[in-house]
């Protein structure tokens, strides 16, 4: 009976139900998607929003140090380390320095005894080597270690003073070494933690109206189509913003590569040579208060981190954009590439080119800079080469970059089509209506990046002004 019900619909209700019934399917699968994507990307959200106010609340930490050192400064430095009356007045001046409901400065001697704690008085006197705190964290003895070791920072959770509730305390803590002391003070996170789950509550609140939302244009669509009957128009829109969607996502994924490229490198390289520069400068510092033969040396250290520094910003500056390209063209600036990889892989590198009086074009020149950059990361974390070479010549038909190097060859052999790097090559030379051939087996691998015609700018004439030359 229902067969026949079916069979029975006209032409227009027929194509009502036929497009109905993939629009319904396509809803319920865009709902799962985008929820899906929604949660994970709110929560990236999230975790960067807590990782901001922790980091806030990391520097607030230090400012308080800097105005205890400050406060404590005069006294200490002038000081002997078995001068008690100065150590009683330091301990005097930090307990009176207390800031908002919770904050205060502690004071431990490195065998764990509490010397300050003006808002837990029952500490001060007693060792507390050993503490943990609710969760099994060391307490005491990290913050001691911490210190002894330069400075930083530790969590754990701490009763509140003006609750009497546990709750999450971030600490930072310095050593006075002289006196064999630890100085720290902590900030209460729990406003943090509060914060971070009313985001969490509100997102879940924007992913629910969101589904609402796709319900609602689900029930409008399904009254279009039954309307209009015009589904192939519908289906094509639904493609054309899928594909919109992919590339507005690809594009924002590497643009936050890029981002989290960058702040690893600063990170890991440049903030950390700043910091052991500041530590040097501090410990001569303290060195010229003592006329210490030493601070000429600590001095000298700092001024070659400085110098490494320094060349650690060229480095990165260049990685994003070689000033090199734009002044003398793609010649010196590969050249300039494939030296600094053979020195910092120790890879066997050759390269050729031919002199194109700088005819290349801006958009083929970056294109296959990039592309050699690609490729020379490529062969570095994956090739397992002991030899490269790199050259770039001209043609009737345009340029051509030729890369060849004799490592193992990428997985899937002579039809290779590559994972990321070698889609964003391809991608590179599509744009310039280019082709990108990679040829692979177990000897080696070569990759082609050819440029047409129309990228390669005419001669400069006979009778106009010749600028200092320039490289392809």
């Amino acid at each position: 009976m229902a067969r026949k019900r079916l069979f029975s619909l006209n032409y227009g209700q027929k194509i009502v139900l036929l497009a109905s019934v993939p629009l319904i399917l396509a809803a319920v699968a865009i709902t799962l998607v985008v929820t899906n994507q929604s949660r994970q990307l709110s929560e990236l959200e999230i975790r960067e929003l807590e990782s901001q106010l922790i980091e806030a609340k990391r520097a607030e930490l230090k400012n308080y140090i800097s105005l205890a050192r400050t406060a404590i400064g005069s006294i200490y430095g002038n000081a002997a380390p078995d001068d008690e009356r100065a150590k009683l007045r330091v301990t005097q001046i930090l307990a009176g320095m207390i800031y908002g409901q919770d904050g205060f400065f502690y004071v431990y001697d490195y065998d764990g005894t509490n010397l300050v704690a003006p808002r837990q008085t029952f500490l001060i006197g007693r060792n507390w080597s050993g503490l943990t705190d609710v969760n099994g964290v060391p307490v005491v003895d990290e913050i001691i270690r911490v210190a002894r070791t330069g400075g930083g920072y530790h969590a754990f959770d701490w009763e509140k003073p003006s609750t009497g509730e546990t709750a999450r305390i971030v600490t930072y803590t310095i050593a006075l070494p002289d006196w064999k002391w630890a100085l720290g003070t902590g900030i209460y996170i729990d406003d943090v933690l509060a914060t971070v789950a009313a985001t969490r509550a509100e997102t879940e609140n924007r992913i629910r109206d969101t589904f609402l939302m796709i319900v609602l244009i689900t029930i409008l669509a399904l009254l279009a189509v039954s309307i209009t009957g015009l589904w192939l128009n519908l289906r094509e829109r639904r493609l054309a913003d899928g594909k919109l969607r992919a590339l507005t996502e690809r594009i924002l994924d590497t643009q936050e590569e890029e981002r989290g490229r960058v702040a690893r490198e600063l990170h890991d390289s440049i903030s950390q040579i700043l910091v052991g520069i500041r530590y040097k400068l501090e410990l001569a510092r303290r060195r010229l208060d003592r006329n210490d033969e030493r601070a000429k040396g600590d001095l000298d250290s700092g001024i070659e981190g400085l110098k490494g520094a320094i060349g650690e910003v060229r480095r990165i500056s260049s990685d994003l954009r070689p000033g090199v390209l734009d002044d003398l063209g793609l010649g010196p600036a590969l050249k300039s590439l494939i030296e600094t990889f053979s020195e910092r892989t120790g890879i066997e590198a050759e390269f050729e080119t031919v002199v194109f009086r700088n005819r290349l074009d801006k958009d083929a020149k970056i294109a296959l800079y990039r592309v050699a950059q690609e490729a020379l990361t490529n062969i570095e974390r994956h090739a397992e080469a002991t030899k490269i070479s790199v050259e770039v010549s001209g043609h009737r038909q345009g340029a051509t970059m030729r890369i060849q190097d004799n490592g193992k060859g990428i997985e899937g052999g002579r039809n290779a089509s590559g994972g990321l790097g070698l889609r964003n090559m391809q991608e590179r030379m599509d744009q310039l209506r280019g082709t990108l051939r990679v040829l692979s087996s177990e000897s080696g691998t070569v990759i082609e990046a050819s440029v047409p015609l129309s990228h390669m700018l005419p001669p400069e004439s006979s009778d106009t002004p010749k600028s200092p030359r320039k490289s392809a």
